[in-house]
């Protein structure tokens, strides 16, 4: 399995890593100091980026509790789409969530699924849709079959975040198909986030997904109503149909006897009739009260894995890259600061993910590139040959000093 960009540390644990890997309790202070600076200022990048989204998004938010000033055109509400859908990408890239492949959500339809629930998906109706993920594991879940009589250990991919963007399409669309969208409007854009996700149920995360029996519940249920109405047939109806059908014979001329119904055949036809009629009924309910346990099987377990709808993933996504970006600008300003003479991209990634590995039982991929185009940007390491150098703690949080009293000052 590759190895995750994420960093599963939190941020205040990571400064407290890297704390450690310096000489004396002066230049950790100074370097907590120093954290405290970097942290604000890329928490003030990011505010911008946030105020992008909901700027965006505010055309289409479902769950929004303010007015309009004017009404937006059909062109304005698809440029805010497409910034939204741009930068919502950027941010799900910052904080290390990699696209799930079109492979990978046809395997997961293909799959059967852990929760034992078959959904059908009407891919038709989505304009665009795009699935992140971040974090994965392999689990094992015991399954039970044959009423718990046997028992089966299944293998399964899981993934800890999955986030979800999906853009529908147009009225005309739902109206052509003579269709009524339930829980979403046309042309409108959703995002989601999840939690503890297995690959082979990323379909129960659509919102246009509907549950269906699967073929051995069919089975069972027909089965069950098969020879049931078989023995109902023959213990309270056989008498009654065998005489009818001889009745139609004489009518027909295909029988000389003549056959004589009376009062009581016909009231014991009529209670058979009743008794098969409520056993119809009966296996009909039977199967919809299946239905409605698959359905609340489905709901139950998109109830707890559900973590965030709409704008409010955004906060969560944006303090997300938050960290994973200050993570990495610390972790790489650390390796350089002890490193002394300087080092290569390439050594500075293999020195922090070897140091990961061995010291705290961690694979990952560090992403070097966004780590260093950080922390030159700031103006925190310089590169001399394709050499990079940390300048001293001191200088740094001078030149983070220097920046945040400008952006105050041009405020």
């Amino acid at each position: 399995m590759q190895s995750a960009r994420f960093i599963p540390f939190r941020k205040q644990d990571i400064v407290d890593m890297c704390s450690d890997e310096l000489n004396n309790s002066s230049e950790q202070t100074s370097f907590k100091q120093f954290c405290d600076l970097l942290a604000s200022l890329i928490h003030y990048d990011y505010h911008a980026t946030l105020e992008s989204l909901k700027n965006n998004y505010a055309p289409f938010e479902p769950n929004s509790d303010t007015r309009s000033l004017a009404p937006v055109s059909n062109d304005q509400k698809a440029q805010c789409q497409r910034e939204f859908a741009r930068d919502f990408a950027k941010v799900l890239n910052a904080a290390n969530f990699e696209v799930i492949t079109n492979q990978d959500l046809q395997d997961a339809l293909n799959e059967e699924s852990l929760f034992k629930v078959r959904l059908e998906v009407e891919f038709d109706d989505f304009e665009e849709v795009v699935f992140y993920r971040r974090g994965e594991s392999q689990l094992t879940e015991t399954i039970t079959s044959f009423w718990g009589l046997r028992k089966k250990p299944l293998h399964f991919t899981n993934y800890d975040r999955v986030a979800v963007f999906i853009r529908f399409k147009d009225k005309a669309h739902f109206d052509a198909k003579n269709k009524t969208p339930l829980g979403f409007e046309p042309s409108s854009t959703i995002v989601k986030l999840f939690q503890n996700v297995p690959k082979a149920d990323l379909e129960m995360l659509f919102p246009n997904s509907e549950v269906r029996m699967r073929p051995i519940d069919k089975v069972i249920i027909g089965s069950s109503a098969l020879i049931g109405g078989a023995v109902v047939l023959i213990t309270k109806l056989g008498a009654s149909i065998l005489l009818l059908f001889a009745l139609f014979a004489f009518w027909g001329g295909f029988r000389s006897e003549a056959v004589e119904m009376t009062q009581q055949h016909f009231i014991t036809f009529a209670i058979g009739m009743g008794v098969f009629g409520s056993f119809i009924f009966k296996e009909w309910s039977k199967f919809k009260n299946r239905k409605i346990k698959f359905m609340k099987a489905l709901s139950d377990n998109l109830y707890f894995k559900n973590l965030d709808n709409n704008a409010g993933v955004f906060h969560t996504l944006i303090d997300a890259a938050e960290e994973e970006d200050i993570k990495e600008a610390l972790l790489a300003y650390t390796f350089l600061l002890k490193s002394g003479s300087g080092l290569s991209a390439q050594m500075l990634d293999e020195q922090i993910e070897a140091w990961f590995k061995t010291k705290y039982k961690c694979e990952l991929d560090f992403e070097i590139s966004d780590a260093l185009e950080k922390l030159t940007r700031m103006r925190l390491v310089t590169c001399t040959n394709d050499v990079y150098s940390a300048i001293n703690l001191d200088q740094a949080k001078t030149i983070l000093d220097e920046r945040w009293d400008n952006l105050f000052q041009y405020n």
